[in-house]
């Protein structure tokens, strides 16, 4: 069947008539530039293998664009169900290209969708976005590429090396399986309505092993602790792991004054070994 999603109706008058508004409690704030949507979509490419997977698509802006650029199986996973018919028109217009997932994406087995290799491209809601990253990133092996949208703050935490003070426990999850892009920033007025804070986009390309040996759960709970508490010395912040931090920042060869902002990933991996031995001893 011929591609005819670029003749569906502008977004706008779609969602008029269907009587959608962005509601609040599913983190909905719409985007309807069609130009914007592709150029998501194009940092995503090729998209033309294995399959996509979008999370919260509403009433289709990204899922348009993504099906524009070339995806040829779709998975969009949605909460809302007041946008079946809308999606239902997309996947038609698509040639059955779109497939939809209805339910919470932190409740759907995302890594076992499709066929690899598997893409994950998204406008997160803003308030399951952590959350949803880190299960995606324990999972990371799983995904080829995921492009997402977050609060500007939050991709810039992604995107952060030490000695930054955007320096965060996401970045150095993130950075530990992938390599880590901003892509570009969306200003709120792209958005209706529009959000108090502007948005960007981040790619996050798999690697095919992690760059330093340890356990994701386990470098997850040591940066939790230090970064808790981001302002105080290691020697304080790392109680929290209840074990001899003298001994574990001694053993690991690091500063015990220093801050976690000024840990670098290998450390904090180096860290995190050394912590799973002391666990078990």
């Amino acid at each position: 069947m011929t591609d005819t999603v670029d003749d569906l109706p502008p977004l706008r008058e779609v969602i008029s008539n269907h009587g959608l508004s962005a509601q609040k409690k599913f983190g909905q704030n719409f985007l309807f530039d069609l130009n914007l949507t592709r150029k998501i979509a194009r940092c995503a490419a090729p998209l033309n293998e294995g399959c996509v997977i979008e999370v919260g698509p509403g009433p289709g802006g990204l899922t348009r664009a993504l099906l524009l650029e070339g995806t040829q199986n779709l998975y969009a996973i949605e909460k809302d169900d007041r946008t079946r018919d809308i999606l239902s028109e997309i996947n038609k217009a698509s040639g059955g290209r779109l497939h939809v997932i209805e339910g919470d994406a932190l409740e759907v087995d995302i890594p076992s969708l499709g066929e690899a290799p598997r893409r994950i491209v998204a406008n997160l809601p803003y308030n399951v976005a952590t959350p949803l990253l880190i299960s995606w990133l324990k999972n990371a092996h799983a995904f080829k590429q995921m492009t997402l949208m977050f609060q500007k703050e939050v991709a810039e935490r992604i995107v952060a090396t030490e000695n930054d003070k955007n320096y965060s426990r996401l970045a150095v999850l993130a950075n530990w399986c992938c390599d880590t892009r901003l892509e570009f920033i969306l200003p709120a007025r792209a958005f209706t309505p529009p959000p108090k804070v502007e948005s960007a986009v981040v790619s996050l390309r798999s690697l095919a092993e992690p760059r330093y040996p340890c356990t994701i759960d386990t470098l997850e709970t040591v940066t939790a602790a230090a970064f808790n508490q981001r302002r105080k010395m290691l020697r304080r912040s790392l109680k929290l792991l209840n074990i001899d931090v003298e001994a574990l920042l001694t053993e690991a060869g690091i500063d015990p004054t220093i801050r976690a902002e000024n840990v670098s990933l290998e450390e904090f991996c180096t860290l995190a070994r050394i912590y799973e031995e002391m666990k078990k001893a």
